[in-house]
């Protein structure tokens, strides 16, 4: 299962969440009104942000959309900020939450193509790596029937179960922290994601193999 979800598209090199200090220090200062400050903060998080919402609405223009309006959120309600939790919890929290609200709103069930993925950059370099000089164009039309599936069956998940996979799975977060975002108990999580985890092997059960 890991990896068939790995095809998925994925957060790219993974933005480590560097010096609590620093990142603290930042949140301060935006507080009292340092823009620059909270420009630093959106280049540390925006890609990985960016990954999570467009994983769980499977489209690049509402990711897009989103994730500012997740950003522009988190600045409005910085003052609200306890710093209980840490800075990029927090704000996946506010992301996840107006995805889910978007999504409920809207239904979206989408599906993206393996060439719509590619022109995003969202795809795993770990694909070209598979390609070859030999049999180039069977691996391609495997891959493609792969993540076509992949994101079919994602698509059949509740918002949900979808969004506990996207963060576990693909964004490797761990239950504690998914807990935080999603605003349920651990338990809860693990339950979520093993019911996922089976949805998910039942509907690609012949690519696990």
């Amino acid at each position: 299962m890991d990896k068939v979800l790995n095809h998925s598209v994925s957060s790219g090199s993974v933005v480590p969440n560097g010096d609590v200090e620093d990142v603290l220090s930042l949140v301060q200062r935006a507080k009292n009104g340092d823009l620059n400050a909270f420009d630093s903060l959106i280049i540390r998080y925006r890609q990985r942000l960016y990954s999570v919402i467009y994983n769980m609405t499977m489209n690049a223009e509402d990711a897009a959309d989103l994730t500012q309006e997740a950003f522009v959120k988190a600045f409005r309600s910085l003052a609200k900020f306890r710093e209980k939790s840490s800075f990029y919890t927090w704000l996946y929290r506010i992301g996840v939450n107006l995805t889910l609200t978007y999504l409920k709103k809207r239904k979206i069930r989408q599906f993206f193509s393996f060439d719509h993925a590619s022109e995003d950059g969202g795809i795993s370099k770990d694909l070209d790596a598979v390609s070859s000089t030999s049999c180039t164009s069977i691996k391609k039309a495997l891959n493609n029937e792969l993540h076509e599936k992949l994101n079919e069956a994602l698509s059949k998940l509740s918002d949900k179960h979808r969004t506990i996979v996207v963060l576990f799975e693909i964004d490797g977060l761990g239950h504690k922290e998914i807990a935080h975002i999603m605003n349920c108990t651990e338990g809860t999580v693990r339950s979520r994601l093993f019911y996922a985890k089976q949805q998910l092997q039942s509907y690609l059960s012949e690519y696990l193999d």
